[in-house]
C-alpha cells in the first residue's frame, strides 16, 4: 500500500511522526511538505526532534492569503499525487494543507484518511473550521480522537467508515516524555526559570492575532499579571505585535518558537499554560498542568468538562482572574488514546 501524507504546519509534524513511523513498518509513505511553515523555526526544528523522516517533496508556498496559499498548495500537490498514484491519501487536523490535500486527492478520486476528523467549534468566521468541515466531507476514512467527535460527524450525516480511535498527538507526548525522562531539561536553565515558577503562554491563531481588540487584550492581561511568563513568539504574532505598537513588560520573556522536545519540557513543568493552541490545550491535559484558553470556544470540550481547561476569552480581566484563581480538581481522567492510536490507524487504513 502507498500512502501519499501531507502536512505543512507545526501541529501536523507532531501528529504524523509516531503514524509515519507505524505505517512505514509496514507500508510505502511519501511524505508532502507543503512548506505552510516555512521558516525553519516554524518546521525544520519539528522534524529535527520528533524523528520523522525528511519530505519527499517540498512544495515551498509559503505565507499568503488564505485563498492564495490554498490554490499553490493544490496544483502542486495534484502533480504529486498525478505521479506517485498512492491509494490513500493522508491528511491531518484543520489547516489549509489539510483541506487542499483532500481536494486535490478527491478530484483525483483517490482515498482520503482525515486524521482528529469530527471536531467542532461550531465558529465559522474560523478558517481551520471551514476546512475541517470540508474535509469531513470529502473523506473516505475518518479517525476521531473523541467520541463527541463521532458524535458531530453523525449529526452532519457521516457515520460510514467513522472510527473512534483517540488522538495520535497522545502517542506522540508519551514517546517524547520517555525520551526526556533519559536526559536532563536544559531549556529551564536556559531561561533562567524553576519548575512550577512560571506561565507558558502561546497566541497564534488568526481570530485573536488579526483582530486588533483580542490581542491588546490578551497583551493587557500578560501585562497585568505579576509572576513570570515565558511567551514562544509565533513569526506572524511578533510581526502584528510590533505592527500595532504593543510593549510587553520585563517579567515576559518572550523567546523564539521551540521544538518539540523543549515545548514537551516548558508545558510539563509550567504552573500553568496560556494558549490558543487546541494541540497544546490536550499536552497540559495529559500532563497535568491548569490550561486557561484565549479563546471563547473550544474543539476539546472535555478538557473543559473535566475542570482542567478553562475558557476565558480574550478580555483582560476574565484573563487575569482566571491566572489568579483558577484551580483544577484532584482527579484527571483518561482521555483522548492510550499511546497506540496510531498503530489502529495504519491497521484500519491497510484492512
Amino acid at each position: 500500500m502507498k500512502v501519499v501524507t501531507v502536512l505543512g504546519a507545526r501541529p501536523q509534524f507532531i501528529k504524523a511522526a509516531p503514524v509515519s513511523r507505524a505505517l512505514r513498518q509496514r507500508h510505502e509513505e511519501v511524505l508532502v511538505h507543503t512548506g505552510q511553515h516555512y521558516d525553519h523555526r516554524m518546521s525544520g526544528i519539528f522534524f529535527d526532534g520528533l524523528e520523522i523522516p525528511e519530505p519527499a517533496v517540498n512544495l515551498e508556498v509559503g505565507s499568503g492569503s488564505h485563498g492564495a496559499q490554498t490554490a499553490a498548495m493544490l496544483e502542486g500537490i495534484e502533480q504529486v499525487l498525478l505521479k506517485e498514484k498512492p491509494d490513500w491519501v493522508l491528511v491531518y487536523g484543520d489547516t489549509n494543507s489539510t483541506i487542499a490535500g483532500a481536494l486535490a486527492a478527491s478530484k483525483l478520486h483517490i482515498k482520503v484518511a482525515h486524521v482528529e476528523a469530527g471536531l467542532r467549534s461550531f465558529n465559522r468566521t474560523m478558517p481551520e473550521e471551514i476546512n475541517r468541515v470540508v474535509t469531513d466531507h470529502l473523506s473516505d476514512m475518518l479517525f476521531c480522537p473523541s467520541q463527541t467527535a463521532v458524535s458531530h460527524l453523525a449529526n452532519e450525516g457521516i457515520t460510514r467508515n467513522v472510527h473512534l480511535v483517540g488522538d495520535v498527538m497522545s502517542d506522540a507526548l508519551y514517546w517524547a516524555r520517555e525520551q526526556l525522562q533519559a536526559k536532563p531539561i536544559g531549556i529551564l536553565e536556559q531561561l533562567g526559570i524553576s519548575r512550577q515558577k512560571f506561565l507558558l503562554v502561546t497566541s497564534h491563531r488568526s481570530e485573536n492575532t488579526d483582530n486588533p481588540k483580542r490581542l491588546a487584550g490578551i497583551v493587557n492581561a500578560l501585562n497585568a499579571l505579576d509572576e513570570p511568563v515565558v511567551f514562544p513568539v509565533h513569526p506572524r504574532t511578533r510581526k502584528t505585535l510590533q505592527a500595532q505598537g504593543h510593549e510587553l513588560r520585563k517579567h515576559i520573556q518572550t523567546i523564539e518558537p521551540v521544538g518539540y522536545f523543549d515545548m514537551v519540557a516548558l508545558t510539563s513543568t509550567a504552573r500553568l499554560v496560556l494558549t490558543d493552541s487546541g494541540g497544546l490545550q490536550k499536552e497540559a491535559y495529559w500532563l497535568g498542568v491548569p490550561c486557561i484558553t484565549l479563546r471563547d470556544e473550544t474543539e476539546w470540550v472535555e478538557t473543559v468538562d473535566m475542570g482542567w481547561n478553562r475558557l476565558a476569552g480574550t478580555q483582560t480581566e476574565s484573563i487575569v482572574n482566571a491566572v489568579r484563581t483558577f484551580a483544577p480538581p484532584s482527579q484527571r481522567p483518561a482521555l483522548y488514546g492510550d499511546g497506540n492510536v496510531s498503530a489502529k490507524c495504519v491497521e484500519l487504513l491497510g484492512a
